[in-house]
């Protein structure tokens, strides 16, 4: 809620962000929002504890100028001076102020989502990113059915319910599952995360390639489609993460996988004998702000063509591991276009040997509600209320 908290600061404060205190403004910030969008503890005693606080400010007279500003933006909350929605949607202007200032979002990327979806979808958009995210689990088929462990959670207080689309999900509806230990029986992994190992469709015996593989989530979902048999190979290229991604594997008793370090660059040590190849690329992550809602603005509109370029390499990359009538497939957590079309078609500009596939000719069920025109996996917040995620699926046809 940067922007959002940023406008009304200045507004009360009658005066600009820059020439606010750092420390003063960082707890304006957190008071603003305690107060506005959370209700366990009474807004005098957020207003007491900020003014406790800023009497530990360098500035004299921060305390009495904290007080000032929570108590103002207090007698106005009704009616708070942020941009309405605007009644033409035809006003672009007005639009794009009140998606991003109102919602809080940068206007660069509301911009992009309303050229291309519209207001109505941007605005369901928008207001999906800023809702609290309900826990998801998948669980660990290797190990127990998705009835069995909905159960047994049930036994341990921790409701929950199935997951719409990931046939092996739960989303929890009350209580903890993490403070209860798993033995290895669910993960939590987003649902729309879930959905990218079925565009890999692993089956049993086949020699499988995860190259981006930490935490783990898509690589355990592979070793129970190939039903712990075959040969797994799991990827990463720091150590730390490799450690994650052990701990993940080791968790799941997945017992035909197998974990490797990779370099950063250069061919990969494995010749093409792979079925199955999944780059789960590094990206923007913007379609999971609801999960992570400051990557909103650490991400900059010129940062996509980097992630782009980097994401092109790691797909020549894999590539050349693909043997002739196997299956390359590329994912991310972005919503944009640069990261997911347009890296396929650059891949495909440069490798003609590789042929997409039509993911609707092999699920008529599970993925059917959630794939585009050209058979790629897309999901989006205002069409299947999930985070926006994309995968593609390519044949080595020579």
């Amino acid at each position: 809620f940067e922007r959002f908290l940023a406008v009304l600061i200045e507004h009360f404060a009658r005066r600009s962000l820059a020439t606010i205190d750092g420390d003063v403004l960082h707890i304006l910030r957190l008071s603003l929002y305690q107060l506005l969008h959370l209700d366990r503890v009474p807004a005098s005693a957020v207003v007491n504890d900020a003014v406790d606080l800023a009497r530990h400010a360098p500035r004299s007279g921060a305390a009495g100028f904290v007080n000032a500003v929570l108590r103002a933006t207090l007698r106005d909350r009704s009616r708070l001076p942020l941009p309405e929605r605007p009644e033409s949607t035809s006003d672009r202007a007005g639009a794009l102020r009140y998606l991003g200032i109102t919602h809080s979002h940068p206007e660069w990327l509301v911009a992009r989502w309303l050229d291309r979806y519209g207001f109505d979808a941007t605005e369901r958009w928008v207001r999906f990113n800023n809702e609290t995210p309900r826990l998801t689990l998948r669980v660990n088929t290797l190990r127990a059915g998705r009835e069995d462990v909905a159960a047994a959670l049930a036994r341990d207080g921790i409701e929950t319910e199935p997951t719409p689309h990931a046939p092996d999900g739960l989303i929890v509806i009350s209580g903890n599952p993490l403070r209860t230990p798993s033995a290895g029986l669910y993960f939590v992994q987003d649902q729309a995360s879930q959905l990218v190992s079925h565009a890999v469709a692993a089956h049993a015996g086949e020699r499988v390639l995860d190259l981006c593989a930490s935490p783990g989530g898509k690589t355990v979902a592979m070793a129970a489609d190939m039903r712990d048999t075959g040969l797994l190979v799991a990827c990463d290229v720091r150590s730390r993460r490799v450690g994650l991604l052990s701990q993940t594997v080791r968790a799941s008793g997945a017992q035909r996988t197998r974990l490797v370090r990779l370099s950063t660059s250069g061919q990969l040590p494995f010749q093409p004998l792979f079925d199955r190849v999944l780059v789960d690329a590094p990206c923007s992550g913007l379609g999971t702000i609801r999960r992570d809602p400051d990557i909103r603005w650490r991400r900059r509109e010129h940062d996509l063509q980097v992630f782009a370029s980097e994401q092109v390499a790691i797909l020549h990359r894999a590539a050349a591991v693909v043997r002739t009538g196997g299956r390359l497939v590329y994912a991310t957590c972005s919503s944009e276009p640069e990261e997911n079309e347009a890296v396929i078609e650059s891949f495909l500009s440069q490798h003609p040997g590789f042929a997409g596939i039509d993911l609707r000719d092999e699920h008529p069920s599970t993925l059917a509600p959630l794939l585009d025109a050209r058979g790629m996996l897309r999901t989006l917040p205002f069409a299947h209320g999930l985070e926006a995620f994309f995968a593609a699926a390519l044949e080595r046809r020579a």
